[in-house]
């Protein structure tokens, strides 16, 4: 693709498909610009299409409908509604293909017919397809014979039993599942400060981002329809800053709110305390259309879905997340389990939340170890997926570590965009989504094996990065030169790349029970270059031990 490419939509198609009405929408509804080209033809030279054609004929239209393609592909953020017939130019395919989303709008030919009569009757100019004496054959003919070069499109609708307005949302559901782009060009999709949505199989919900959320959410929360009690989770540092905030929104709303606090740290993510969490919905008679919204950081995130999807055989579920790796990681995708006493998060499930609320001015009350342990997930999204965002991170550094409130909302745009794409492609982890493994399973391991007492998590997965980046270079799939840029962001951010006083034999016990494991193999997510991601099952045990001394010893 290129440059800007995920900021231009481009529509084709045969004529009166609605090209020109859904573009003027959707450019609208997004605030971008707009590009018609026979509109764009017709004030060039002061005539209308049939004019044109009748007096310099169909050659010197094309060449002018060419040029003027060319002209508003160099527009970034820009709606462009194609003529009927520009995707028979095969360098305007090529042009179209390269330069953004291209959407196909389909209406069978008796529909186009009596759109042209109609059009004709308005405008009193016969359309060319028209001055035929047979029209509706003509048109059968020309779209059939046209129907291949259609075939670039990214997305296809029919719009012969749709509205504008369900055209218009049709198109930006192809445009975000397509859309690889960064968190500002994506949020221009929707209003307000919803960043993204989820759309799996299972479930389709939306991410907020923004600056002080926490005392809207009663609101977002009775917007999303979920209309009975709730049962606010949370730990007792966070619950003791936001619970009064969150618990005030919630009632102000018409919600019924009672909470649930537990003790901070990862050792509190068990069954043992999963089974309390039960005990207090029994007694306090919870049913099916409830709610459990998880207030806090990734073990709250993970551990109140784990209840929400297992009590009464699941409820609904809001994601709070306090924490920066909460709201770039954990709380979006589904993923939630307890810890075992043999591995981390080895008992969970699956179960989409309804919908996640990331209010990035809680990040100010973190304590910088935190807010430092974060950033190591939004590096892993940069190096495996976005190199633009690993590049972003690597010039911003005191920017990000003091929360600049522009360039930390890119960041994290960015990579809740990433995680919702994966997400919404891979919702169960059978393909694309393991890449988001990247360093965690020396870091999983390295969090076990000490108990979960030495490490906060991103600090471990940055230590799993780093093998993970020694291992690839030790296979010769990556240049040392990037195994080192990689090591000095961990470092420059305040995150550790080494660590010592960890059992080597401990750790490699504890991979073999990583969820990761398939066939007895360990599926190891490794690197051929920045966004150059790549899954090896056949790493022999003594590559792993050899990068593991060192990674353990320095």
């Amino acid at each position: 693709m290129g440059k800007g490419s995920h900021s231009r939509i481009i529509l084709i198609g045969f004529s009166t498909t609605g090209k020109s009405e859904a573009a003027r929408k959707i450019a609208s509804h997004l605030g971008w610009g707009l590009v018609d080209t026979d509109e764009e033809i017709t004030k060039l030279t002061g005539r209308n299409i049939p004019e044109i054609f009748a007096q310099d004929g169909e050659d010197h239209f094309r060449e002018m409908e060419q040029q003027v393609l060319a002209k508003a592909c160099e527009k970034t953020r820009v709606v462009i509604a194609c003529g009927g017939g520009a995707v028979i130019d095969s360098h305007n395919r090529q042009l179209m293909k390269g330069s953004g989303f291209v959407v196909c709008l389909e209406t069978n030919p008796e529909m186009i017919y009596q759109r042209l009569l109609k059009d004709t009757e308005v405008s009193g100019n016969i359309r060319p397809l028209l001055a035929v004496p047979d029209p509706l054959e003509r048109i059968r003919q020309l779209k059939e014979s046209r129907q291949h070069y259609y075939a670039i499109a990214d997305w296809t609708v029919h719009t012969d039993n749709l509205i504008l307005e369900e055209v218009q949302q049709e198109v930006l559901r192809g445009w975000y599942y397509w859309n690889r782009a960064d968190q500002e060009e994506k949020s221009r999709c929707w209003e307000g400060d919803l960043a993204c949505e989820v759309v799996t199989t299972a479930a389709h919900y939306p991410v907020y981002v923004g600056w002080g959320l926490l005392q809207g959410i009663g609101q977002k929360v009775a917007r999303a329809g979920l209309s009975g009690a709730a049962y606010l989770i949370s730990d007792e540092k966070v619950f003791s800053i936001y619970g009064d905030t969150v618990t005030k929104s919630l009632q102000s709303a018409g919600v019924s709110t009672q909470c649930f606090v537990v003790t901070p740290g990862e050792t509190t993510k068990t069954l043992d305390t999963a089974a309390s969490i039960y005990d207090w919905l029994i007694d306090c008679r919870a049913e099916r259309s409830d709610i459990v919204i998880a207030l806090g950081g990734g073990v709250i995130g993970d551990l109140a879905g784990f209840v929400a999807a297992t009590f009464l055989r699941g409820l609904p579920l809001v994601q709070v997340p306090t924490s920066l790796i909460a709201m770039v990681d954990a709380a979006i995708g589904g993923k939630t389990a307890v810890n075992h006493p043999s591995a981390k998060n080895l008992i969970g499930v699956f179960y989409q939340p309804c919908s996640v609320i990331a209010d990035i001015q809680t990040l100010t009350t973190l304590d910088r170890r935190e807010l430092v342990s974060g950033w190591a997930e939004v590096v892993k999204h940069g190096i495996v997926l976005d190199p633009e965002l690993f590049a972003l991170s690597e010039t911003n550094i005191e920017k990000l570590l003091g929360l600049d409130t522009e360039i930390t909302a890119e960041a994290i745009g960015r990579s809740v965009a990433i995680k919702a794409r994966i997400v919404s492609e891979d919702e169960r982890e059978r393909g694309r989504r393991i890449l988001l493994n990247y360093g965690h399973t020396i870091g999983h391991a390295l969090e076990a094996a000490t108990d979960y007492e030495r490490f906060l998590h991103g600090e471990a997965v940055a230590v799993g990065m780093m093998g993970a980046a020694m291992l690839s270079h030790n296979l010769g799939l990556l240049p040392g030169e990037i195994v080192e840029e990689q090591r000095a962001l961990l470092q420059n951010l305040g995150l550790p790349t080494h660590c010592s006083g960890v059992d080597m034999n401990t750790v490699l016990d504890i991979m073999e029970l990583d969820k990761k494991v398939k066939g007895k193999a360990v599926r190891w997510v490794l690197l051929e270059g920045v966004g150059k991601p790549v899954v090896r099952d056949d790493v022999v045990g003594e590559r792993v031990m050899e990068v593991l001394s060192r990674l353990l010893r320095d």
